[in-house]
């Protein structure tokens, strides 16, 4: 036979469970969002959608692709997703609807081949960084003294000055130009410099990562070695170390180029207050490479953090893209 609870017991458990339910309620219903930023998704408003973004593995490409996450997440209430990929594969996923947008996109010359293929199937939203370049780099470092005794700065160890030059000094460079991953364009516009200044014979072009390039490129200057590799401005190794682009006399980099945004067909349609801000973000060499620098600095934990750092401290410039609502 079960002894019946007294009345008195049981009212106090009702309590107890009520307040209980009512607690567990308000921490579930109500999310903090007082560290997510202006317009951030939380539990009062639902996500704008969810926007994917392609972009290159390079350390500019990074930077760039970071604080476009960051502002859309933080000022226009969107789920962001980055897909770090090849050059090629970036294309193709926003020309065949797998991205939403890719703010990596050099034009005209070194991503001339991708354009030719898939331009027709994504819009091209025009720069957002200008005056960009590539082309073979070396170390501009002197040995020892940066200048001699009359003040007059000493000369860089390595003496070439244009890529016709490096045959007569295929040995000193072990016959190698270290490059990056093969299907990017500063790689395939080498290709087309090895033949077209004569050098197949005597050099390789050595395929890898923007990792492998800057880490063949801190050894040699440290080592007093000769390395010749494919760069581009921007880049942080720029603000880290004296480099110089080699002189192509045949142009084969082409001139100056800009980066530019590229979006799916229907973005407008889908997220026009998304797309409106992508077609006006814009900035400088000095904004990009600050945000890589700290990335790089930081080892590249947490690129994201360094987006949001950026975005803190330039809230006019953020402003400006939001309220250039273009159509």
């Amino acid at each position: 036979m079960r002894t019946r609870t007294p009345l008195s017991a049981r009212l106090a458990r009702s309590v107890v469970a009520a307040a209980i339910v009512a607690l567990v309620a308000g921490c579930g219903g109500t999310r903090d969002t007082s560290a997510e930023g202006e317009g951030a998704p939380g539990a009062q408003q639902a996500p704008a959608g969810t926007i994917t973004l392609a972009s290159a593995d390079w350390s500019s490409a990074r930077a760039s692709a970071n604080v476009i996450k960051a502002v859309l997440e933080r000022r226009l209430g969107y789920r962001v997703r980055v897909d770090v990929v090849s050059a090629e594969e970036m294309w193709r996923a926003v020309a065949e609807g797998d991205a939403d947008a890719s703010v990596s996109a050099w034009l005209p010359q070194t991503h001339a081949g991708y354009r030719a293929r898939y331009g027709d199937s994504i819009v091209d939203y025009g720069p957002n960084l200008e005056n960009v370049r590539t082309g073979l780099v070396v170390p501009d470092v002197s040995v020892g003294r940066q200048t001699d005794d009359t003040g007059e700065r000493t000369q860089p160890y390595i003496s070439v000055d244009s890529i016709p030059d490096l045959s007569d000094y295929a040995s000193r460079f072990d016959g190698r130009i270290i490059g990056i991953e093969p299907d990017a364009g500063v790689m395939r516009r080498t290709r087309e410099a090895l033949l077209e200044y004569g050098l197949e014979d005597s050099f390789r072009l050595v395929a890898g990562s923007e990792e492998d390039m800057v880490a063949a490129l801190e050894r040699a200057i440290q080592t007093q070695s000769w390395v010749v590799v494919t760069g581009w401005t921007p880049h942080w190794a720029f603000g880290q170390w004296d480099l110089r682009f080699l002189d192509d006399p045949e142009n084969v980099y082409g001139s100056s180029e800009a980066v530019h945004t590229i979006a799916t067909t229907d973005l407008r349609e889908r997220h026009p207050d998304a797309a409106a801000f992508l077609d006006a973000f814009n900035w400088t060499m000095e904004d990009i490479g600050r945000v890589a620098l700290w990335i790089h600095r930081d080892n590249g934990t947490d690129p994201y953090g360094k987006a949001l750092r950026w975005i803190d401290t330039h809230p006019d410039q953020v402003d400006t893209w939001l309220n250039s609502q273009t159509q």
